[in-house]
């Protein structure tokens, strides 16, 4: 077995560099390097409603089949559409369903998971209501996930009025959940990640004591995991520019978070970190908005950290030349580890 195969192998498994079968659960390791396969979920060639790109991925695998649901910037409007199929290798021919949530021109980046309390799928999303400066913190709901045309209207979580908590109407929300809490995490472009919670049993409602949770160089997309066999969490974050991922361990949800890596050269997810798979022509020096994989689909949004993938849109830096950020051609990639970083971080 030559040394590259051997290392993708171990990083599969989660043994990547330094990562020996009997190591404590004490340290996290952050991937040294990851690889992409060709794109898995790109604009559908359709007559209406034709995708400019295909953005903000989030996904489930329930009853032997992934469930994604992701932005899609559509002619005059965004709105989210979903697609299921059991192999990756299936994802870009399988069924596309526009989500007929809400009425409105602008919805999307959303979240899936199913809140075991109330045995129900939540689908959690921002929504853009006239007149207001705050987007919506918009929900639905649904008891058969399989069936997209069976997602209720959206609601409000947070509606943008007088007695929204928000102190800044923010972007790219985000729940996860404890033993007694639900947590709304956010940012707001400004280098500022925010935190809302109530208590479990409230939930959809309640969400108060609006705070910072975390100050640093970080730009949009918060996506907040419990760590499977540890007692710890792990946030991922958005950096702008050429965009890459850092990442930021706590013990709590509502406690500290520290960098694990945080910057381009030593990133989570960057170009500084990813290579296409053997065979593989590159399409992406971008990691933007992804998901990471979990272990299990419920509240708790558990990931195994021997086993991260992380799905992700991407596209090449060169692609962005001289066009806004709206026409700009996401597609859906996974990026799998290959390599993880012995020093668990910086």
């Amino acid at each position: 077995m030559t040394t590259r195969a051997r290392a993708a192998v171990l990083g599969l498994l989660g043994l990547g560099a330094g990562a020996a079968p009997g190591a404590g659960p004490e340290q996290f390791r952050v991937p040294a390097l990851w690889e992409y396969g060709p794109p898995l979920l790109s604009p559908e060639p359709r007559e209406k409603d034709r995708s400019r790109a295909q953005k903000d991925p989030t996904v489930v695998f329930h009853e032997g089949r992934w469930h994604v649901f992701m932005t899609v910037k559509l002619p005059g409007r965004t709105a989210i559409e979903h697609v299921s199929f059991e192999r990756w290798e299936e994802a870009n021919a399988s069924r596309r369903t526009l989500l007929a949530v809400s009425e409105s021109q602008y919805f999307g980046a959303p979240q899936v998971f199913y809140f075991r309390p109330h045995a129900k799928w939540y689908l959690v999303y921002q929504l853009g209501v006239h007149g207001s400066k705050k987007m919506w913190v918009a929900y639905s709901t649904t008891a058969d996930i399989a069936d997209p045309g069976s997602w209720t209207k959206a609601r409000p979580i947070l509606d943008g009025g007088p007695d929204d908590p928000r102190e800044v109407g923010g972007l790219d929300y985000w729940i996860v959940c404890d033993a007694a809490r639900a947590y709304l995490f956010f940012t707001s472009l400004d280098g500022r990640m925010w935190r809302l919670w109530t208590d479990l049993a409230r939930f959809p409602e309640g969400f108060g004591h609006c705070a910072v949770a975390l100050r640093a160089a970080l730009f949009e997309a918060s996506h907040t995991y419990r760590l499977k066999g540890r007692d710890q969490y792990l946030t991922i974050v958005e950096e702008n520019g050429q965009r890459y991922y850092k990442a930021y361990l706590a013990d709590r949800l509502d406690g500290e978070w520290t960098p694990v890596a945080d910057t381009a050269e030593r990133p989570f997810a960057g170009w500084k970190n990813i290579r296409p798979a053997p065979g593989v022509e590159p399409w992406t020096d971008n990691v933007s908005h992804g998901e990471l994989l979990r272990d299990g689909n419920d509240e708790t949004m558990t990931v195994d950290p021997g086993r991260l993938r992380f799905l992700f849109q991407g596209m090449l830096e060169s692609e962005k030349a001289g066009k806004g950020y709206g026409a700009f051609p996401w597609r859906i990639g996974l990026l799998t580890p290959v390599a993880t970083d012995p020093k668990g971080g910086k």
